[in-house]
C-alpha cells in the first residue's frame, strides 16, 4: 500500500479500502498514514472520519501557509475555500474513514485535476464505487482471515502465554471469531483477562457468542439489502455442506453451475467465469471466508463464518431452498413441503437417515413422497469399509425403482468409499454433475452413457483405468476429471465424435494408439488439459509433437500438465514448442526431459504457477525465468536443474511469493542480489545435498518463511 502511494505519477489518485466492519480497513489506514516515509513523502496529511471535521497532521510544517491560522481540527464548511486553494497547491494525503459518499464527490470535484502526486484513502464497506470515481482507484480489497492467519492474530493481541492445554481450543477459538479481525482482538482482550484454563476459556467462548452474532447482523443489514437474488441462492447451497466444513471451491462452483444458480450475461462469458467472480465478490464482501490458498494465491477452499451459517441456513429454509431436508421425523409434513436437495449428514435425526441407511421398511412406505422432486442428492458418509457404498448403492436402486430423482441434477458422492452404483442411474437423464471423486471406485455401470445431459464427470482419485467409448456420447460434458494415478485409458474408435464444449480433461493417459491427430486435437475450448504420455520409443516421438501441435491451437489454455514417462514409470523426453502466444495461460507442470530448454524463455508473460520436475536442465532456470511479471510459484524438483549455482539478479521475479527447491543433487550455491525476490513469503530447500550457502539478503526478511531440510547421509 505504501508502495502504491509513493509513486512518481503526478496525477491524482484514490486507493479504496473495501472491507466488511470490523475487518481492519481503518487500523490498516492509520499506520498507512503514521509510516515513516509516508510522513516524508507528503508534507500535509489530513483525516477525517465523518467528513466535517478534519485531523491534521504536522501542523508546524504549515507555519507560513495560508492555513497557518487554523486549530489541530477544523470544520469542513467554515474552512473550504482555504482547503480548496491548498490541496491544490501541495502534494496532500487526504483519508477519509468511512466518509459519505456525497462529501467524497465534492472532494474529488477539487482535486480531480491536481497534478502535484497528492493521494486520497478511501475506506469503506461499499463494494461497488461511483462511475466518476473508479477511473481513478485501484481498490484494496480487505478478506476474512484465514484459520492460521486468525490465530498468529490471537496470540499476538493475547496479553499472556497461551498453555500448552489451551491448544485444545485453537480450532473452537478461530472458527468463533469467524476470520473478523475486530472479533479476534476482542477475543484476545476478554481472555487477557481471565485465569488461563479450559474451564474459564470455554465459559468466556459461550459468552463470547452474543457479540459475534450482534457484529455479523450489522454487517448483513448492509450487505444483504443489496445482494442480488443469485448471489442469495449461492450462498444458500453452503448451508449443505456439514458445519466447520472446508468446502473445496472447484467443487462448489461447479455445483452452482449444475443447478443454474449462475448465468453468463455476456457472449464470451461462461457459467464457469460468473461463479468464479460471484465467489470473488463474496469473498470480497466479507460474506465467506478463504480458509485455504493454493501457492499460487488461488482460493482452494472455503467456508462460511458460524454466525452466517446460521442466517443463511434460516433464510434457505424460508425460501424452500432446501425443502424439508433439516426436519426430524417428528415434524415431518409431506402434504405441505417436500425434500429438493437431499443432503446425507448420518445424523440420525434427519428424517432421510433411515431410508439411506437400510433401518427403514420402504417396502411399507413408497420413497415417491419424500424425493421424486428432489434436485439434490449430496452423500458426506465418509466412513471406512463397504457399508457407506452398499447403503448409497441401496438407496439409489430402491429410489430410482419407485420413480424418485427423475429430475435430479447434482448427484455428489464424493468421498463415499466405492458406492454400488446401479444400472438404474442412466434414468437420471437430467442429471448435470456426477461426482465420484475420491470414492476408489473401480468399475462404472455401462448405462452412463445415457445421461446426456451430464455437465461434470469427476473420478479423480477413482481405481476406474478403462473408460468405455460410450462416455463420448456424452455431448454436453464440459469437465471431465480422471485419476493420474491409475493409466485411464480411453477407448476410442475411429471416427468418435467428441464433445466440442469440453473444457477440462484431467488425468488423461496416452499411449501409441490413442488418436491425437484427427481425435484428441480436435477438442479446441480445452482450459485445463492433463495428460501423461507413456509407449514405445519408436512411437512416442510422433505423439508428442502430435500434442505439442494440439497444444498450440488451444487458446483458451489456462492450465497445462504434462507429463511423460517410459514404461517403468521412469521421466522420459518431452518436448514442447514456444508457448508465447498462449495468453490465458497461467499454470504449468512439466514432468520430462525437456528435449529443447530453449522454451523456457518463451512461456507466457500470464504464468502464474510453474513446476519443472526431471526437466535436465543445464543452464540456470532462474535467468531464463526471471522477467516473468506475474510469476507467483516457482517449484523446481527432482533433476529438474543439474547446474552448480543459481543466481537471482536485480530486480529479478518482482511477484514471487513461493520458491521451492527439491533434490537438486548438483546445486551448490544460491545467490540472491539485493532487490530481487522483493514479494518472496515461502523458501522452501529440501534434499539438496551440496547447497551450503543461504543468501544473507534473504535473512533479514521478517515476512519470510524459510525452511531447510537437509539431504540424508
Amino acid at each position: 500500500m505504501v508502495k502504491r502511494l509513493l509513486t512518481d505519477d503526478k496525477s491524482f489518485r484514490v486507493i479504496p479500502i473495501m472491507g466488511m466492519e470490523g475487518i481492519g480497513k481503518t487500523t490498516l489506514a492509520k499506520l498507512i498514514f503514521n509510516n515513516k516515509d509516508v510522513l516524508n513523502h507528503f508534507p500535509f496529511g489530513v483525516w477525517t472520519s465523518d467528513g466535517y471535521e478534519f485531523h491534521l497532521r504536522d501542523k508546524e510544517k504549515l507555519m507560513d501557509s495560508n492555513l497557518s491560522q487554523l486549530g489541530d481540527v477544523w470544520n469542513y464548511h467554515v474552512e473550504l475555500q482555504r482547503l480548496k486553494a491548498f490541496l491544490i497547491d501541495k502534494r496532500s494525503l487526504i483519508v477519509l474513514d468511512d466518509t459519505h459518499i456525497p462529501f467524497l464527490e465534492h472532494v474529488l470535484r477539487i482535486l480531480a485535476e491536481s497534478s502535484n502526486g497528492s493521494r486520497m484513502i478511501l475506506t469503506t464497506h461499499k463494494i461497488s464505487l461511483p462511475p466518476n470515481f473508479r477511473t481513478m482507484s485501484d481498490p484494496h480489497l480487505l478478506r476474512l482471515r484465514g484459520d492460521e492467519e486468525s490465530w498468529a492474530l490471537f496470540t499476538h493481541a493475547l496479553k499472556k502465554s497461551i498453555l500448552p492445554e489451551l491448544l485444545k481450543l485453537k480450532d473452537k477459538i478461530v472458527r468463533r471469531c469467524g476470520g473478523l479481525p475486530l472479533l479476534i482482538v476482542k477475543l484476545a482482550e476478554a481472555l487477557s483477562h481471565k485465569d488461563a484454563t479450559i474451564e474459564e476459556w470455554s465459559t468466556v467462548l459461550q459468552q463470547f457468542h452474543h457479540d459475534q452474532q450482534q457484529l455479523w447482523s450489522n454487517t448483513l443489514y448492509k450487505i444483504h439489502k443489496d445482494l442480488s437474488l443469485y448471489m442469495r441462492r449461492c450462498l444458500f447451497y453452503f448451508t449443505l455442506f456439514p458445519k466447520d466444513f472446508d468446502i473445496p471451491a472447484r467443487r462448489l462452483m461447479a455445483l452452482w453451475v449444475a443447478e443454474d444458480l449462475v448465468q453468463p450475461e455476456g457472449e464470451n462469458e461462461t457459467p464457469e467465469d460468473v461463479a468464479e467472480s460471484c465467489l470473488n465478490m463474496l469473498i470480497a464482501q466479507g460474506m465467506v471466508q478463504v480458509t485455504k490458498k493454493k501457492l499460487n494465491g488461488d482460493v482452494k477452499m472455503v467456508r462460511l463464518p458460524d454466525a452466517l451459517r446460521q442466517y443463511w441456513l434460516s433464510k434457505a429454509q424460508q425460501a424452500t431452498f432446501l425443502g424439508i431436508h433439516t426436519d426430524t421425523r417428528s415434524e415431518l409434513s409431506l402434504g405441505t413441503s417436500r425434500i429438493r436437495r437431499l443432503v446425507d449428514h448420518l445424523d440420525k435425526e434427519d428424517v432421510s437417515f433411515d431410508h439411506i441407511h437400510d433401518d427403514y421398511n420402504t417396502t411399507s412406505t413408497s420413497l415417491l413422497p419424500y424425493y421424486q422432486d428432489a434436485l439434490s442428492f449430496m452423500s458426506f458418509d465418509t466412513r471406512k469399509e463397504s457399508k457407506p457404498g452398499e447403503d448409497v448403492g441401496n438407496f439409489l436402486r430402491q429410489s430410482i425403482s419407485s420413480g424418485c430423482f427423475l429430475v435430479l441434477l447434482v448427484l455428489d458422492l464424493e468421498n463415499v468409499f466405492r458406492p454400488k452404483l446401479p444400472e438404474a442411474i442412466g434414468k437420471l437423464t437430467r442429471l448435470r454433475y456426477f461426482g465420484l471423486r475420491s470414492t476408489f471406485l473401480e468399475i462404472l455401470p455401462s448405462s452412463i452413457s445415457k445421461l446426456q445431459n451430464v455437465q461434470t464427470l469427476d473420478m479423480k482419485h477413482t481405481s476406474i483405468n478403462t473408460l468405455p467409448d460410450s462416455i463420448w456420447k456424452l455431448q454436453q460434458l464440459r469437465h471431465l476429471y480422471l485419476s493420474e494415478s491409475y493409466r485411464s485409458k480411453l477407448m476410442l474408435g475411429q471416427g468418435t465424435n467428441f464433445p466440442t464444449i469440453l473444457q477440462t480433461l484431467c488425468g488423461i493417459f496416452l499411449d501409441e494408439e490413442t488418436p491425437v491427430r484427427d481425435g484428441l486435437d480436435r477438442l479446441l475450448n480445452i482450459r485445463k488439459l492433463g495428460l501423461t504420455m507413456s509407449s514405445k520409443q519408436e512411437a512416442m516421438s510422433f505423439q508428442l509433437q502430435a500434442v505439442v501441435d494440439w497444444v498450440l491451437k488451444l487458446n483458451q489454455l489456462r492450465s497445462l500438465r504434462l507429463k511423460s514417462i517410459d514404461q517403468n514409470n521412469q521421466p522420459w523426453d518431452l518436448e514442447l514448442k514456444p508457448l508465447v502466444s498462449l495468453v490465458n495461460l497461467s499454470y504449468i507442470y512439466l514432468l520430462g526431459w525437456l528435449r529443447n530448454p530453449s522454451v523456457m524463455s518463451q512461456f507466457p508473460y500470464s504464468l502464474i504457477d510453474l513446476t519443472l520436475s526431471a526437466s535436465g536442465l543445464v543452464e540456470d532456470p532462474m535467468r531464463l525465468l526471471d522477467k516473468l511479471p506475474n510469476l507467483r510459484s516457482l517449484k523446481l524438483l527432482a533433476k529438474s536443474y543439474l547446474g552448480k549455482s543459481m543466481l537471482c539478479s536485480f530486480g529479478s521475479f518482482p511477484q514471487l511469493r513461493v520458491l521451492k527447491l527439491w533434490k537438486l543433487e548438483q546445486l551448490e550455491e544460491l545467490n540472491v542480489e539485493k532487490g530481487a525476490l522483493q514479494a518472496l513469503r515461502d523458501l522452501e530447500i529440501r534434499f539438496c545435498r551440496s547447497l551450503k550457502i543461504l543468501p544473507a539478503e534473504l535473512l533479514h526478511r521478517t515476512l519470510l518463511k524459510i525452511e531447510v531440510i537437509p539431504a540424508q547421509a
